[in-house]
Order: structure tokens, then C-alpha cells, then sequence
């Protein structure tokens, strides 16, 4: 494991899993005075002092450098001008603040670009959970025809045929040739070291009352109780990193249905998505089809389409205007200061 705090002085981040099913907290006010019980709600929200590393591939600081070079490297698309921060941009919290994916060829992918934040703690990502670990995505967009458009081969041979990138591996695997494994092992190093920065929820779970105001409060209450929010967005990720219908989509997109074809369940269900920086990274759903958050409450306080996927958390909620209202206060205590990131310099 690495210490967030030393992960945070390497590089400056521009915007950096809980599993609770459900988190009640009885005794809590409207006004949003803290529950009887504290301590029982507390730690569940609290974020961690360290990021976890895999004993298959632990944190090492060459692995971290090297890592974030390739990140940064249009190199490693077809037409070397498309970086993984061409769609995972630092300045946009890890998105690129569009409705869907641009490709290698500026063709419209069919998903949104979902965040990188505090993917250290997501078992499963994409937004069907089709990347079995965070070490086994990088291939996935850098080969895609509509997406990068890198044949492995000929990003091994562009990579080698650099002395800096040579020397760069060399120091973080020891003497040999560069590989598709050597390459997810850094970009995934990298990557986990995005941690979403310190909100004004967390001062306020740490003692500082005055961290968030009183609508905040009761917006929090609300997401515990009566919006139903934490059944999907629990823990200080604000994601249980699972898969739901909430009843939108439509047609051929199935999500992780398309993997489980005989589940009812699991059609029409995509990835929860973490609700930090949340406010910063407009438009909303695994499609982009939702332009704000206001609309995204709307969207959860009808219901969604009642069909036999969706899932037994999303009904409606019938809330009021100033309780949506709050509920867009508290999702504004979850976003942390943004932060400008050192791009690195890369070997010619």
C-alpha cells in the first residue's frame, strides 16, 4: 500500500470500495444534526490513509514514473495524437466532459469515458465490468479499432525503437524486452495513484461541523434515507462498484446483459458510478444522455421504466423542490479542490 499523502506530493492531481448495501443511520434530524451514534456511521464514510496495491504488481516508484509517461504519450494511438488523457483528462476530473468517447479517428464511441478517480478500489472495471482488474484495460481502448487503434505488435515496436522508453523499463522490470504485460503493469500503477482530494464531507465526517452547511446536512440525511442513494452509492467512493438497472436504458444497450445473457437481472445494468467530483463532470449515465445533476435526481425520483431488470432499489421517490435541492447541496460537499498536474517529459 502507498500513503495518499506522499502519493499527493509526487504529482498534484486535478480533481484524485465502500460494499455497504445499505447504511441507515436512525437518529439522525432533518436539520441535519449528527446521529446518536457517531461512530457508527462515521468510519463507513471515512476516507482510507493508504491506496492498495496488488501483491501482483506492488507500488514501486519507477513503475509510478514510467507509468505516467505512457499515460501522456499520444505515441501509444495509431496517429500518436491521442493519449490516454485525450479521454481521461486530469483538468476534466479523469473524464473529458463529453456525452460519449472521442476515437483515435474522432469517430463518437457509444459509451461515456468514465472516471479514473479512485479506480484503486474498483474490482471491476468498464461500464459492463468486462476488465476483470484495473492491470487488464489498458489494452482494451489502445487496440480497439474505433478506439486507438494500436495493434499491440506495433506499439511494442514504436516503444522499443526509443532509448529513453528502453532505459525507463529497463529500470522498473530490470534488463529485457518490453512487453504487453510490463506496459499494464505501469499504466495501472499510474492510474492508481488518481485519489479524488479531500472534500468538505470528509472535514465535516473528521469533526469540523462547520466544513458543510446545513442543507448539505440534510441532503445527506436524504441520501441515507429517503432518496435510497446510499443502497448504490455507498462507502467514501460513493460507488458499491456493482451493477444495476435504474431503468433508462433502452433498445440494444444491455450493459453487462450482454455478459450474462440468461440473467433478467443484469440486463439493461451498468456500473454504479462514483459520485465524487460529481458536480464537475456533466453530462451524467453510462451514455451521457442526463446534461445535469438536477436532471439526474429528477430522473431517480420518477423511478425509471418498470420492467422485470431493473432493480429493486430504483422506484419513486416522490421528493419535494427543496429536498432535491439539498440533495444537490450535499453532492457539491462531495468535490475537492481542483489541483493542476505537472505533465511529464517524454523520451524522444
Amino acid at each position: 500500500m502507498r500513503n495518499l499523502r506522499s502519493a499527493a506530493t509526487i504529482w498534484a492531481t486535478a480533481g484524485a470500495i465502500g460494499s455497504l448495501a445499505a447504511l441507515l443511520w436512525a437518529g439522525a434530524s432533518v436539520a441535519g444534526d449528527p446521529p446518536l451514534d457517531r461512530s457508527s456511521w462515521q468510519a463507513k464514510y471515512r476516507r482510507p490513509a493508504e491506496i492498495p496495491y496488488p501483491a501482483s504488481n506492488p507500488y514501486s516508484q519507477a513503475k509510478f514514473e514510467l507509468g505516467r509517461m505512457l499515460y501522456f504519450d499520444p505515441r501509444l494511438s495509431r496517429s500518436k495524437t491521442h493519449s490516454c488523457a485525450g479521454c481521461h483528462n486530469p483538468v476534466l476530473s479523469w473524464s473529458n466532459g463529453l456525452p460519449r468517447g472521442i476515437g483515435d479517428d474522432r469517430s463518437v464511441l457509444p459509451l461515456r469515458v468514465p472516471t479514473l478517480l479512485n479506480v484503486a478500489w474498483t474490482p471491476r472495471l468498464g461500464w459492463d465490468g468486462h476488465f476483470r482488474d484495473l492491470e487488464n484495460v489498458a489494452f482494451g481502448p489502445i487496440t480497439a479499432p474505433n478506439n486507438m487503434n494500436l495493434p499491440e505488435k506495433m506499439l511494442i515496436e514504436r516503444l522499443s525503437a526509443i532509448p529513453g522508453y528502453v532505459e525507463a523499463f529497463d529500470l522498473a522490470f530490470g534488463e529485457g524486452e518490453i512487453t504487453k504485460r510490463k506496459i499494464e503493469l505501469t499504466l495501472a500503477t499510474f492510474e492508481r495513484s488518481i485519489v479524488s482530494t479531500e472534500a468538505p464531507f470528509d472535514r465535516w465526517i473528521n469533526g469540523d461541523e462547520s466544513a458543510i452547511g446545513a442543507a448539505a446536512k440534510r441532503g445527506f440525511d436524504l441520501f441515507n434515507n429517503k432518496a435510497h442513494c446510499v443502497g448504490c452509492h455507498s462507502g467514501w467512493t460513493f460507488t458499491d462498484a456493482s451493477f444495476h438497472d435504474i431503468g433508462t436504458a433502452q433498445g440494444d444497450d444491455i450493459g453487462r446483459g450482454k455478459l450474462f445473457p440468461s440473467s433478467t437481472k443484469l440486463r439493461y445494468a451498468f456500473k454504479t458510478p462514483t459520485l465524487r467530483d460529481v458536480v464537475r463532470r456533466a453530462p451524467y449515465m453510462h451514455d451521457g444522455s442526463v446534461a445535469t445533476l438536477e436532471e439526474v435526481i429528477d430522473l431517480y425520483d420518477r423511478g425509471g421504466i418498470d420492467r422485470p431488470s431493473r432493480s429493486n432499489l430504483i422506484f419513486p421517490l416522490k421528493l419535494t423542490k427543496d429536498e432535491k435541492a439539498d440533495l444537490i447541496a450535499f453532492m457539491h460537499a462531495l468535490s475537492g479542490k481542483p489541483e493542476l498536474i505537472s505533465i511529464p517529459s517524454l523520451p524522444r
